[in-house]
């Protein structure tokens, strides 16, 4: 396959914007990058990502695939080989111009590149090393970068791409080795997998070990210290394609967090785009809705303390699509509550339907000053339409209260439904496009 050098790059970024809807990118920057004065743009380790869509996809950063030519046939991907859509791929050029004027216009505040697979991983990652080194050295872009990196790829490519760009990632794909075979048989699950150490651990090369394991050779036979993907990595699975439970998909995400130390496991609501999968019944009314339970039941894992242990097992595979995973949890726990607000430790306030880490946060500070009244609560973010169930302050409850499980669940899921609504009928969100930013020209996307 050639780049193509005879299609108006307008049309070019159409294509290759629509063909990159299905990658995730609603990572925050992580990393603070300044350009001192003598180039363009800065990144913020409070995040660059400020303006999200409903169903938490970034609209902040320049999302396109490079290319959506590719040599593999996966069952799953609109650009793969076997169908008959149009194709398109950018030259190192066209990415940096368009990078460049969208920043200008502030439609943007950093780049986010994908790409289907010309020719080899190799040959397509080096013409992506290319475009981001240029944008780095010769147009003194100091913006957020997000590069997704191609399993299969010289760890020596991977290690001059990380020295450049802020976060990359390997897409997991499909949670288990069994899926994958099965729906992309070009990829190999060991070349996924070995990728991510090396993102993980930096620069070197990585010798593949027995099993799943990894070794890194360093220089100097040790690990040097340096700004290698200073934002870190994430990855990305696609749910419904293969019958595995939520219970399952937690397991693997659980493992991405402790073994690969991932900043955010990303999950995408399988559609079946070329209509060639008989994919199995989805857990659940909607897939969007299976999706944004694992969202939730991920925030529980990353900030809130829990174990895929509490929330799922063999015997209860997967969430409840009325209740959110953390409410579920505790309706099923209610030996538990009432907590006394006053009382509580961090993690136990944490543990509370309606409390977040800032207002647990609040509240173990304001309460070493002076009594805290449900008035109180609400001022400092509590949800008190969940917590009420589940809390006394001072000894009392907000209303007289029936520690019953039945009755609490249809209560909070009464209170939901309107949500759930949303969601079952895709109402939520649908993905922007930069054709959007024709009407939006006097305002900035993604600013905050």
């Amino acid at each position: 396959m050639k780049i193509q050098q005879n299609m108006d790059i307008s049309k070019k970024l159409k294509i290759l914007t629509d063909a990159a809807k299905y990658d995730v990118a609603c990572t925050s920057s992580g990393v603070d990058r300044s350009n001192h004065g003598k180039g363009m743009g800065n990144t913020h380790a409070c995040g660059i990502c400020h303006s999200f869509s409903s169903d938490g996809r970034c609209i902040s950063l320049l999302k396109i695939l490079y290319t959506n030519e590719c040599i593999y046939d996966c069952k799953y991907c609109i650009n793969r080989r076997s169908n008959d859509v149009p194709r398109a791929s950018f030259t190192p050029d066209e990415v940096c111009r368009l990078t460049m004027e969208f920043y200008r216009r502030n439609y943007i505040e950093g780049l986010f590149l994908s790409s289907g697979i010309l020719m080899s991983p190799d040959y397509t990652m080096s013409l992506i090393y290319e475009t981001i080194w240029k944008l780095r050295n010769e147009h003194n872009f100091f913006g957020y970068i997000h590069v997704k990196a191609i399993p299969g790829t010289s760890p020596e490519i991977i290690e001059k791409i990380g020295f450049l760009a802020d976060r990359m990632s390997t897409n997991l794909e499909l949670p288990t080795r069994k899926g994958l075979q099965e729906l992309a048989p070009n990829k190999s699950h060991k070349h996924m997998l070995a990728s991510m150490r090396q993102i993980q651990y930096g620069t070197g090369n990585l010798i593949a070990a027995s099993g799943d394991g990894y070794s890194l050779v360093t220089r100097n036979g040790r690990h040097q210290k340096s700004k290698f993907v200073p934002a870190g990595q994430s990855t990305q699975m696609i749910i419904g394609a293969t019958p595995e439970t939520d219970y399952q998909l937690m397991m693997v995400t659980e493992h991405m967090y402790r073994e690969y130390k991932m900043k955010r496991v990303f999950y995408s609501a399988f559609v079946n785009v070329n209509h060639n999968i008989d994919a199995p019944a989805p857990v659940g009314p909607n897939p969007l809705l299976r999706e944004h339970r694992l969202y939730q039941a991920d925030w529980l894992l990353r900030y809130y303390n829990f174990e895929v242990k509490e929330l799922l097992n063999e015997q209860h595979p997967n969430f409840n699509v009325v209740l959110d995973p953390k409410c579920d949890w505790a309706v099923n726990h209610l030996e538990r509550f009432p907590v006394e607000i006053m009382k509580a430790d961090y993690y136990t306030l944490l543990r509370i339907p309606g409390l977040g880490v800032k207002s647990a946060r609040r509240i173990i500070s304001a309460r070493r000053y002076g009594i805290l009244d449900f008035n109180s609560l609400k001022k400092m973010g509590v949800v008190l339409k969940r917590a009420a169930y589940f809390i006394t302050c001072n000894g009392r409850c907000m209303f007289p209260l029936k520690m019953d499980k039945d009755f609490i669940a249809r209560a909070l899921a009464d209170k939901d439904r309107k949500q759930m609504f949303e969601i079952e009928e895709d109402t939520t969100y649908r993905q922007m496009t930069l054709l959007d930013l024709e009407t939006k020209a006097s305002g900035k996307v993604g600013a905050g």
